[in-house]
């Protein structure tokens, strides 16, 4: 992340500067200097060296500023990137070096950690957008691979724990999370601490290798019993009482296109939901039942239009990107959650929806 490098790289003409000198004619005070086009350096200068406050500007929308010693960036600076994430951390001798965090366009923190030489060192965390976070010793390599590294839910208590390579889970069993002391993560086994877990993404054919392995949060969140609803049959209930914005449950399946969706009967299309413009989550009806598939227990939660859940994104250390069950309000123990299925596509006039909805639909 050294400045003065990423500029020099791209240098395409001679350096260019304006603004104030010495007597030698050396940049001193204020002013700019222009490395190539789109790259340049606003700040302070003293005898030829930035010093003082000042900001670098790269071609790609990209910005450094912090405050600069003998030409180097010193001390807490913020490198800012094209999307509008950006980094907070200690600099020396131009380089990230000590404690540093991360945040996305919103501000929310996506890093904590330490930095050496510009790469991530120590312990670190790293916050996914939709909840939950990795904590553990990087490598080397500044990447979350090793045998101590946990996977924690959005409630920061359950996790799992064991070995990822590169942040992906390759081992590991479900446990309760204590905390972290002397660079150690502190947890209790769960479950007698038999039952491993590891990546294992659905494919168009397969929606877990192991289907009957529930998931430890989800097992201590919701539960599967008759729905309160009318016609309904089972429902999804909460074992806890949540505040909004809450994840209750998670939504897995195999994963199929929405061409596959669209030619087939909607007999067929009971436990679908689009996770994005290419593809389908899918609980085909061989799995639709608690004794041949419980690894996820989302696609349990039935329509309302006055819902107290939603559905959203999720990146599930064991399943990848899939959708989630979140609460929108409230939820008391023992409450059946619910979401707005939302059918909204038209064709020909004609609503593409199941013919209950269209029929709850009429009534509202």
């Amino acid at each position: 992340m050294n400045a003065d490098s990423q500029a020099n790289n791209s240098i395409q003409t001679p350096y260019k500067y304006s603004g104030m000198v010495n007597a030698a004619a050396q940049p001193h005070g204020r002013g700019t200097m222009i490395y190539g086009p789109g790259h340049r350096f606003e700040g302070h200068f003293r005898n030829g060296e930035k010093e003082g406050k000042g900001c670098f500007y790269f071609e790609d929308g990209s910005l450094l500023e912090g405050n600069y010693v003998c030409d180097d960036l010193e001390g807490i600076g913020r490198y800012t990137f094209s999307d509008g994430s950006y980094i907070v951390g200690n600099f020396s001798s131009g380089d990230l070096n000590g404690p540093a965090k991360h945040y996305d366009c919103e501000g929310n923190v996506t890093f904590d950690g330490q930095y050496k030489d510009n790469v991530k060192f120590g312990l670190c965390w790293h916050f996914n957008e939709c909840g939950g976070c990795i904590v553990g010793l990087v490598d080397k390599k500044g990447e979350f691979t090793g045998k101590e590294i946990a996977y924690l839910y959005p409630d920061q208590k359950i996790a799992l724990y064991g070995s990822f390579k590169g942040g992906r889970m390759v081992s590991a069993k479900a446990v309760s999370f204590l905390g972290v002391c002397h660079n150690s993560l502190h947890i209790n086994p769960l479950n007698a601490g038999k039952t491993n877990y590891f990546f294992d993404e659905s494919t168009q054919n397969i929606i877990s290798s192991q289907p009957l392995l529930t998931d430890p949060y989800e097992q201590e969140r919701v539960y599967v019993a008759k729905s309160l609803i009318n016609g309904a049959q089972e429902g999804l209930f909460s074992k806890i009482v949540a505040s909004k914005g809450e994840v209750m449950s998670f939504y897995n399946g195999i994963r199929i296109t929405h061409h596959e969706v669209d030619e087939r009967s909607w007999i067929f299309n009971d436990n679908t939901i689009s996770l994005d413009d290419k593809t389908v989550i899918d609980v085909p009806e061989k799995y639709s039942k608690t004794n041949s598939y419980c690894a996820s227990l989302g696609h349990k939660a039935n329509h309302s239009f006055t819902p107290n859940c939603k559905y959203d994104y999720f990146n599930h250390p064991r399943f990848g990107n899939i959708k989630c069950i979140r609460s929108i309000k409230e939820i008391q123990f023992n409450d059946e959650l619910t979401v707005d299925y939302g059918y909204k596509t038209v064709t020909n006039g004609v609503l593409e929806a199941p013919d209950w909805y269209k029929e709850i639909l009429k009534d509202t």
